[in-house]
């Protein structure tokens, strides 16, 4: 048996919890990425200092970046699975590991 032919009952639950996971953070840490940087630009704003102005916007931006690189975690891990699961040795069946992903 290689691991690509597997009884999606058997793996149900994690792929369930995992797709879960995932869904999570692609939602809540970009949010809280781009809240923690619009915080740390206000307090350099109500402080009138360019510099730390400059700072606080060069940390935004790459929250901001890192926000949407997480966000597209999930289509990555996706696309990967999907080129998993079309591969595997001669003759194996790898339709039902697409089917459970």
């Amino acid at each position: 048996m290689y691991f690509l032919d597997v009884d999606c009952s058997d793996i149900d639950a994690i792929i369930s919890f995992i797709k879960g996971v995932l869904k999570l953070i692609q939602i809540l840490i970009p949010i809280a990425l781009i809240i923690m940087g619009s915080v740390d630009l206000g307090k350099a704003v109500l402080s009138s200092d360019d510099k730390e102005i400059k700072q606080a916007t060069s940390k935004l931006i790459k929250r901001a970046i890192a926000a949407v690189v997480i966000f597209f975690i999930p289509f990555i891990v996706n696309l990967v699975m999907g080129l998993v699961s079309d591969s595997g040795p001669e003759g194996s069946d790898t339709t039902t590991w697409a089917d459970c992903w």
